[in-house]
């Protein structure tokens, strides 16, 4: 908490620092947090009938409401809220086309960007809004300024703003580039210290009994607060960055290897803000020091199962190798030692040295263990445990299990596409009509037109001119010409993983390989923007160890803990799979799945077994399931099971070996025939 307090108020001195991004569990009054800062900014003058809040001292050139006339008024700083169903239009403003077009008149609505000019932009949950959304809102945040642009109709205006986003990790991650656009990025769990638990409870009780009277007690406290923003505000330009901080803000961002150089500018502008904070004019290495603390940690990751984190060990050496002693114009001696060793201000939230970016393995390597049965055994619980002696064990009792194993190394694979065309949310995998993508037709508008077709406009409305009296060079056109764009581009998907976790599976060096194909499938699904959730089954039955979710990080860490051993319910999972995918179809209609079935095709539990796992995957077919199986068998002698299952399910059945993009032949692009697809 201190830490965020910290950024925000660092952001509020110096908004060319850009933003913080607030990532903690839930619970942890992220939104309270942000949403009393902008009762500390200072208030400001805003140009009289100016709907983009000019500053009547240097007002936009380019703003709409232009030109200005001389009066002016002075409000607070606004803080604007953007909800995580908001669309393009809302966010930017929209253009009335109709009238563009009939009349020539642009009648522009203003957006949220207007609104949040010389303000507080807050997006909760920002990992939830769609990625074209959040590439809006953080080239905005970047340019300071925003562009609505209809069939050559063009409006801009100022849009600088503090930009303040909040998520939970467990929720999904933002994507390395959008990251990478926030200046700050703070780390906060909540303490679980019991007084300061007691202490937060009484405080909310408090307020909930008199709400007036429990601001009032911390009204002076607020006003101070401003006043020291205000103060350090006056003073931040004639802040001094000296070389000596210079090199050391540049020396740390090459050493922790950071993508470009935003993270260097970002460190810079920072560390000025802190010196100004704490009524300073020159830099001092304790403020690059917490500055590489809170632009840093989030830079370092390389992929989605990295956690953010920073080694501190490293900062300080870095810190202490390209420290120079200079002259003590300052009284300061916390930041010139040599070691560069400042007081210990390593708040909470640091990540720790685990940032090292690497291999999404865990560190519990094999077990001392290892299983003498062939991969082929069709039910052996392989586990050296006195307990696991009889081959089957006996129906109702616990599953012998082996310890998990690490997953192998993750790399690029096939890309698997759902069948036919979608209308779900955009991203990377299927083909849809979405709001992005190439045209491919026209069509009459469905609610207000944003996206039109001016060819197909102008077709509609020609043959009726003559009808309509035309006279002149301009068009007469009714609402009833006007056509919109319809665009294919793609969308993302739900993956549903049902994975095999029973003895037959439970062969050390093969378990290692399907987990490592599981986490690049991980890694796949990541990267097109897909939200995945995971059945495993083992023993007496199977389990939802994933609920549908956009975090990947969760599902990595799922597999990585995942258990092997006992008995092989193959019908219980594909029948699990059946029931998530009802459900979401409920909550989702419009995300299209795709199921991804990793096993060997064996299934015990009587002579039925395989004859019960065929019709449960009669009812996903049965469904238009697109659906892929990895078939995990191996050894010399091979059944064959998991590719009849395949084609029980209308799926593709790929090996281990064929996942890999670099494999032999393109594999498929449908998984199904033609034939089927029309019957789906």
């Amino acid at each position: 908490m201190a830490d965020l307090r910290l950024s925000l108020l660092l952001n509020a001195v110096s908004p060319a620092v850009g933003g913080v991004l607030v990532r903690g569990e839930k619970g942890t009054a992220k939104s309270t947090m942000v949403r009393a800062l902008a009762g500390l900014l200072p208030s400001i003058a805003v140009a009289e009938q100016c709907r983009f809040a000019c500053d009547p001292a240097a007002p936009d050139p380019q703003c709409p409401d232009a030109p200005h006339g001389a009066g002016s008024h002075e409000r607070p700083a606004r803080l604007v809220e953007l909800p995580v169903g908001v669309t393009e239009d809302r966010i930017v403003g929209s253009l009335d086309l109709e009238q563009a077009l009939a009349q020539g008149v642009k009648a522009y609505e203003p957006g949220l960007l207007a609104q949040a000019h010389r303000g507080v932009l807050y997006i909760d949950e920002v990992n939830l809004l769609q990625d074209h959304v959040v590439d809006l809102l953080l080239d905005a945040a970047a340019m300071g300024r925003s562009y609505v642009e209809r069939e050559g109709v063009s409006v801009r205006h100022a849009a600088r703003f503090l930009l303040v986003g909040t998520m939970n990790p467990e929720e999904g991650e933002l994507r390395p580039q959008l990251l990478d656009r926030f200046g700050l990025t703070v780390e906060i769990a909540a303490t679980r210290e019991p007084a300061e638990r007691a202490e937060v409870v009484r405080r909310r009780l408090a307020y909930d009994a008199d709400p007036a009277g429990f601001a009032a007690g911390y009204r002076a406290d607020e006003r101070a607060l401003a006043e020291q923003i205000a103060r350090a505000r006056e003073l931040l330009p004639a802040v001094e960055l000296g070389d000596a901080a210079l090199r050391q803000i540049t020396a740390v961002c090459a050493a922790f290897e950071v993508d470009g150089l935003r993270a260097d500018i970002v460190m810079a502008r920072t560390a000025v803000a802190l010196a100004a904070w704490a009524g300073r004019t020159r830099v001092l290495e304790e403020d690059v020091r917490k500055a590489a603390q809170l632009a840093l940690p989030h830079r370092r990751r390389r992929n989605p199962f990295d956690a953010p984190g920073l080694d501190e060990e490293q900062l300080d050496r870095t810190l202490s190798e390209h420290s120079e002693p200079e002259e003590p114009t300052e009284p300061e001696p916390d930041g010139d030692g040599p070691d560069g060793d400042g007081p210990g201000d390593g708040g909470p939230g640091d990540g720790g040295p685990d940032g090292g970016g690497g291999a999404p393995e865990p560190a519990s390597a094999d077990a001392p263990s290892a299983d003498p049965a062939g991969p082929d055994a069709p039910d052996a619980p392989e586990t050296s445990s006195p307990e696991a002696a009889p081959r089957l064990p006996k129906p109702g009792g616990p599953a012998p299990e082996s310890s998990p194993v690490a997953a192998g190394e993750a790399y690029r694979t096939r890309l698997f596409k759902v069948p036919g065309t979608g209308h779900g949310a955009r991203g990377r995998r299927s083909p849809a009509e979405t709001d992005g993508g190439h045209t491919i037709r026209a069509r009459r508008p469905h609610g207000a037109l944003t996206r039109l077709h001016l060819s197909a406009t102008l077709q509609a409305a020609a043959p009726q001119q003559l009808a309509r009296g035309r006279s002149g060079r301009a068009l007469v056109l009714r609402t009833d010409d006007f056509r919109e764009q319809v665009r294919k581009g793609r969308e993302s998907n739900l993956v549903l993983f049902v994975v095999d976790a029973s003895g037959s599976m439970a062969a050390r060096q093969r378990m290692t390989a399907v987990k490592g194909a599981v986490l690049s499938l991980l890694m796949d699904a990541y990267q097109r923007r897909d939200k995945i959730g995971m059945i495993t089954f083992r023993g007496g039955g199977a389990e939802l160890a994933l609920p549908p979710t956009s975090s990947v990080e969760v599902g990595a860490a799922r597999l990585e803990q995942l258990p092997t051993g006992g008995r092989t319910p193959l019908a219980a999972g594909l029948l699990r799979a059946h029931e998530v995918l009802r459900l979401e179809r409920v909550r989702d209609p419009l995300r299209r799945p795709l199921l991804v079935v990793v096993t060997d095709g064996r299934a015990t539990g009587g002579r039925g077994a395989l004859a019960e796992a065929g019709r449960a995957a009669g009812l996903l077919a049965a469904q238009g399931t697109a659906a892929v199986v990895l078939d995990c068998e191996s050894g010399p002698v091979r059944l064959g099971l998991a590719r009849t299952l395949a084609g029980q399910l209308n799926a593709t059945a790929v090996t281990l070996d064929e996942l890999r993009a670099e494999g032999v032949a393109a594999l498929v692009h449908a998984h199904r025939s033609p034939s089927q697809r029309k019957a789906a």
